[in-house]
Formats: C-alpha cells, structure tokens, sequence
C-alpha cells in the first residue's frame, strides 16, 4: 500500500497562546492533511519537556506535554473562563517563546485546577487506574517543584532519591495537592489528545509518534526503576549514550542518557519494562518511530563524565530477542526502526530479521558513489522515505548551502535550476520513489530556509524546537499540488 503523510509537531502549529496546541488549529491541520490526500501526520515525542526543551529529554516516557493542551478546548469542556493575557501571542509567531509560553501556561492550568478542585479526586483515581506510570510521574513532579527543579539525583533527601516506602509514604502525604495537580493535568492532556486521535481517524489520518530509544536521567523512568538502568549505588550513571563522530559532529553526540542493562531486563525481567513502554506508545499512536533503532543491535558506551563522545565503544544490544518477546505480547502497532548513522552488520541483520521499514532521507543521497542508500534509485518498498528529517536543514537552505560540485550534481540528475525549484523537486522526488511511505516535513511543504530548521544536533536551547509555521500557510493550494503527487504517484486513486 502506497501512502504519504507530513512531520508536523503540534508545537509548530500556528494559533493564539504562543504555541500549537491540540486545540482548533490541529483540527484544521488534520483536514488540511485529508484535502491533501494524506493518511499520516507524523510528530516529534510528546512528552513534558526538560532543559533545553528537547522532545527528546523528557521528563516521562508516558505522560503529555502540558504545554499542548489547548486553552480554547479547556474553556470549551467549560474548565475555565480564558483570559486576553491565556491566548496573548509573543513577539515573533514564528518561534515559541517557551519561557513566556511556560509561564502562562503553568498560571492557567492551576487557575484551571482549582476551580475543578472537588471533582478532581475522582477524576484523578480513574486516570490512575488505566494508566499504570501516571502516580508515580506525578508524584515525581511534586518533588521536582518541591525541590525547585533540581535534579533528582541530587535531591537533598537521600531516602526519597533512594525511595525508601517510608519516606515516599510522607512525601506523598505532604505533597497530596501537588501530586494531585499533575495527575489532573494529565487527564486535560490525554482527554484533548484521544479526541483529536478521533477527529484523524475519521478522516483516514494515522498519528505517527516518535519513541527515543532511551530515556533522560532527570525522568520519573529513572527514578522509579533505578534497576532498569547501568546506574551506581547513589543512582549515578555509570555509562551514557550517544554517538561516535558522524556527519553532524566530529566529537560525535553525547546525549548523556542513563544506558539499559539490557542481560537484567532479558533474563530477570523478560523485557517488561520494554513492554510496557511500548504499550504506552500504543496508547498514543497508530504508528511510531523507534529513534536511534540502531541501539538494539549494538550502541556506543561513553564513560559517565566524558568531555565528548569520541572515547566510546560499541557494545551489543539485545537483538532480535527483545523483538520476539514485544512481538508475543503487542499487536497492532506499526514500527518504523530510524535505521540513520553508523550501520553495522548486525543492525542489517535484526532490520531484516524484524521486517520494520527502515528510513531514507534524500538529502543524504547525493554525495558519495552510486550505490549510495539515500539516492532515489536505490530506495526499495518496504522504506520510508523523507526529504530530509527534524535533524536536518531544511531542503531549501540544504541546496542554498551546497558547494558548486554538489549542488551541478543534484541540478543535472533532478533536473532543475534554481534552489527554490530543487526544494520543490526534492518533495516531488519523494512522491515518486519506490518506498511505500513517503513522509515529508511541513518545512519543505512550505519550501522555507534556514530559519525553519527544527534542530540542529549537538547543541542545546534556541532557536532549535521552537519553529511555528505562519498562518494561514497552508493554503488551499498547497493541499492541492500535495493531493495531484499522491494522485499521480499511486499513493491515493484518481477522482
């Protein structure tokens, strides 16, 4: 089956509040997606965001980013009466101001709180018993605000970093209405998440999630299963992720994220942590990318302290043994393995073995020798295929920053002219190949430069995460020329 679909994270939608939320403009991007013959909307991690504000950071591999909930919905559902200052716009619409966007946000959700406060309890116990991490991650928030945002692991209450039931048992009582708060704001998130994953269904739209393959050390996962992770006795990491040098960085990536004890959570726990996770990831999504997939197969150990990544080393992951228990106890949600980077034989391998799609993206296909993975004519079905991914320039700045050589190569072998026709042969190009899924960022939709990137790895803060797009940007005839290439390249039928 031939398909499309675009990557859109709510944040980057346009709309009053100074960020997208779920509230009327994911509606109108939904029906934007279905006049535009597209079945899947594609987005970045949805979780509570940390330092920096990567989606990748998250303060939770389950819970909802409070910043997505809509104020419009909230006034709606009759939680709360707005006012100008819940829906005032920042100075620059095209970029989120995520400290003004947080500071109000947090002021409306607890004025929303408190007016609900007596029927919160109920509401509250009900979310708790579907949703298994949820007191726990609430509870782990309260501390968080109790301890001014510090760090758990450097928390001053050594029995509550260490969980002692005694200590938690007070630290619940004491915290009772903060804990409650945070159990709340969950349910606002996961009631405007499931009506809009409603509003897509009806329409044919797919939500696509993106899952990190690991989790941040300041997270309620760490804390709450400190015996999931190569941790010392104080809970101190003792080897982090990330990447050897590659494309993006010549000191590689140091992510710096907590790594698995992948023979534990095997032959102990026969991988129900994992399990969980991605049930968790099934209660969200139709479909999801699973980030970095190359860690399942082998991933790269640095020393907790290291200054960069370059000193690491590879290290075997759990394989195909991981697949075949998540394989017995989930069905039902699509796997797409983010198989970009260093690919070993053993990656090959367990992509083949799990039969996942992997990922191609056009703007690495065109430097290199024939055979090179990425060019348009060795791209095969069973791959999905994109113009370029949230780490990526976007196309047009791609083209603009090229060097003479390249970009004569990709005019003569695309056949176009100028940079701002090459962003749009790049999108069509897309269309037209092999793969069986075609998934293109709403950035080369719009054929927009630099300033739309989304993320530049290897750095951390503004302006990455914070592009919106304009608007009114998509335009009825942007849907009309995306609807003609899923006409003309099989992916929809002939009307």
């Amino acid at each position: 089956m031939r398909r499309s679909g675009i990557l859109m994270h709510i944040t980057s939608l346009p709309g009053p509040g100074g960020i997208g939320t779920l509230g009327p403009e994911a509606y109108s991007f939904a029906d934007f997606l279905h006049a535009a013959g597209m079945t899947i909307w594609q987005v970045l991690p949805c979780g509570p965001t940390g330092y920096g504000e990567s989606p990748y950071q998250s303060a939770s591999a389950y819970a909802g980013n409070p910043m997505m909930i809509s104020p419009l919905r909230l006034q709606e559902a009759g939680y709360v009466t707005l006012t100008q200052e819940d829906l005032q716009e920042d100075a620059d619409p095209e970029h989120v101001d995520f400290t003004a966007v947080r500071k109000r946000k947090e002021a409306l959700l607890r004025r929303t709180f408190e007016h609900e406060k007596e029927h919160v309890k109920e509401r509250n116990d009900a979310f708790i018993r579907e949703h298994a991490w949820a007191e726990d991650y609430a509870l782990f928030m309260a501390l968080k605000h109790h301890y001014q945002d510090v760090q758990w692991t450097k928390w001053p209450d050594r029995a509550v970093r260490m969980r002692e039931p005694e200590a938690l048992a007070a630290a619940k009582n004491e915290l009772a209405e903060e804990v409650a708060y945070h159990l709340f704001v969950q349910t606002l998130f996961f009631e405007q998440w499931d009506a809009l994953r409603e509003y897509c269904h009806a329409r044919g739209i797919l939500l696509f999630g993106d899952m990190p393959i690991y989790v941040a050390e300041d997270s309620a996962d760490t804390w709450t299963n400190p015996e999931v992770f190569q941790l010392d006795a104080d809970r101190i990491p003792r080897r982090v992720a990330g990447v050897p040098p590659d494309y993006f960085s010549e000191d590689g990536q140091l992510w710096g994220n907590p790594l698995y004890r992948w023979t534990y959570l095997r032959k102990v726990r026969h991988f129900d942590w994992w399990v969980n996770r991605m049930k968790g990831m099934q209660r969200l999504y139709d479909m999801v990318r699973v980030d970095h997939f190359i860690g399942f197969a082998n991933y790269w150990s640095v020393a907790y302290g290291a200054p960069n990544a370059r000193n690491g080393r590879w290290v075997n992951g759990p394989g195909r043994y991981l697949f075949d228990e998540l394989g017995r106890q989930i069905s039902g949600l699509e796997i797409i393995a983010e198989d970009l980077g260093v690919v070993s034989q053993r990656v090959l391998d367990l992509i083949e073995y799990t039969g996942f799609p992997g990922m191609r993206t056009l703007c690495f296909g065109f430097d290199g020798n024939k055979n090179n993975i990425h060019h348009p004519r060795n791209l095969k079905e069973n791959q999905v295929v994109y113009t370029g991914t949230h780490d990526n320039d976007t196309i047009l700045s791609f083209l603009q920053m090229a060097d003479k050589k390249s970009l004569a190569k990709m005019k003569r072998q695309l056949h176009f002219k100028t940079v701002e026709e090459g962003a749009r042969i790049f999108v069509e190009t897309c269309f037209s190949t092999k793969c069986n899924t075609c998934i293109i960022p709403m950035q080369d939709v719009l054929g927009l430069g630099h300033d739309a990137r989304m993320n530049l790895p290897g750095t951390i803060g503004a302006p990455n995460w914070t592009w919106r797009m304009k608007e009114g940007a998509a335009a009825p005839e942007i849907s009309a020329w995306l609807r003609k290439l899923n006409q003309d390249s099989g992916r929809i039928t002939q009307e």
